[in-house]
């Protein structure tokens, strides 16, 4: 039984170049992502896959049965890994993901993907609060800037204002390089 699953967040087309909500770095990111996911399938890790779909044709990005809604090809899933379909940012919510994990046996999650302050930030505190323990690789997870009171705040103090608080209490944030050498 695997201990450790790698959960790929939301790497879809929508968020790169040219797609209907472009996220800060999103090929880097990708580029990352695939490097954790080359490594966990030579180790017979876990993988899952995690793919967002908006609940409504007329939703921003992420509509149903476009191409932008479709995993990104950098990190393409293979016949035997799963891909979890969600609608919400938490990637438990009225999925099977946490079914998957438990009868695996997995203890320990990493995750990666986007969006840092919505999607990977739901599903880290879900993990740890249904008992996992969770590393984010970082660099390997891609915010969006925003705006918030009058207050713009560039991807990278996102990045940072997410992930300072996962860090803090939830998982062990490491960069790609950390993970692959741990």
């Amino acid at each position: 039984m695997p201990e450790t699953a790698l959960i790929l967040i939301d790497i879809q087309n929508d968020y790169f170049p040219g797609g209907a909500w472009e996220v800060d770095k999103m090929e880097t990111v990708a580029a990352n992502a695939a490097r954790l996911l080359d490594h966990a399938r030579t180790a017979g890790t876990l993988v899952i896959h995690v793919r967002h779909e908006a609940g409504s044709d007329s939703a921003p990005f992420f509509r149903p049965g476009t191409p932008g809604a479709q995993i990104n090809a950098t990190v393409k899933p293979r016949d035997t890994e799963a891909v979890v379909l969600k609608h919400r940012p938490n990637s438990f919510h009225e999925t099977d993901l946490l079914d998957m994990l438990r009868d695996a046996g997995v203890v320990n999650v990493t995750i990666c993907g986007a969006m840092t302050q919505m999607c990977v930030d739901a599903t880290t505190r879900a993990a740890v609060d249904f008992g996992f323990k969770a590393t984010v690789v970082a660099d390997a997870c891609g915010a969006k800037a925003g705006s918030f009171d009058g207050i713009d705040v560039p991807a990278e103090v996102m990045q940072a204002a997410f992930l300072a608080p996962l860090a803090m209490s939830y998982a062990k944030v490491v960069t790609t390089k950390e993970a692959l050498d741990g």
